[in-house]
């Protein structure tokens, strides 16, 4: 199955967004060569740029502590593993904490780095980082695997916080609406909402039918189209039935 998130609002949405740089920037940081390591810097440049929020932190702990309560009330139930409800307590309080010893404006170190500032600037110009454009970075980049490796992974550190605290509230939000199957006539489907406390819709559409959703979603209203690919992998309108699983998240 191939899963398609929409969220509905911006913090969701920057949730995931930060979510997928840091699984990015972590992917390109496990090779070895100095491209997929300008790759992951450049990655770390996205991430501050999209942490920026003032109140993103204060969001994750004021959502790690509400789920914290949430979780609290089914201690001495008979039905809920009482070793699976601390592991899952210890992992939330040990992610606030980690959130709250977080000081400074978000990533405020790497600001002040003017060296990683500059590669940041010239990064987001076509081909501004060649050698003749900042030599100290093309020898930085043909230093030792473990020199680069290291000195990204110092950069990255200061953020992970940021990374665990997300992590949780995005799998309590995944985890929290159950699928149901649904069928859209000519390629199309639509449902209103009436004002849904949902956050999040999650469509899952089973790998080989090259269908593609296209999402426009409110809490008052969802409709997807679906498209298929042609040749170039360009959308065309897709006029059959198309069979799909739809999950509506919040927390």
């Amino acid at each position: 199955m191939i899963i398609y998130e929409y969220p509905f609002n911006e913090r969701i949405r920057t949730l995931l967004r930060l979510e997928d740089l840091f699984d990015k920037a972590t992917h390109f940081l496990q090779h070895d060569g100095p491209q997929e390591h300008h790759v992951a810097l450049v990655t770390l440049f996205e991430i501050l740029e999209v942490a920026g929020r003032a109140d993103l932190k204060m969001d994750l702990i004021q959502e790690l502590e509400r789920q914290r309560q949430t979780l609290l009330a089914f201690r001495n139930n008979p039905e809920i593993s009482e070793e699976a409800l601390s592991s899952a307590l210890y992992e939330i309080e040990q992610a606030a904490a980690a959130l709250l010893a977080m000081t400074g404006k978000m990533g405020h170190y790497l600001r002040e780095n003017d060296w990683l500032m500059g590669i940041k600037s010239r990064a987001a110009i076509p081909g501004g980082v060649c050698e003749f454009d900042l030599p100290s970075y093309h020898y930085w980049l043909h230093q030792p695997v473990e020199a680069r490796r290291g000195a990204v992974l110092g950069w990255l550190k200061p953020l992970l916080p940021l990374r665990d605290g997300l992590a949780i509230v995005l799998r309590l939000l995944r985890a929290s609406g159950r699928p149901e199957h649904q069928m859209a006539k000519h390629g199309t489907f639509q449902m209103m909402l009436g004002g849904s406390a949902a956050q999040m819709v999650r469509v899952a559409v089973h790998a080989g039918d090259p269908s593609i959703p296209e999402i426009s979603a409110n809490k008052y209203a969802l409709n997807i189209r679906f498209t298929s690919p042609d040749g170039d992998l360009r959308p065309r309108p897709c006029d059959r039935e198309v069979a799909f699983d739809m999950t509506f998240c919040s927390l």
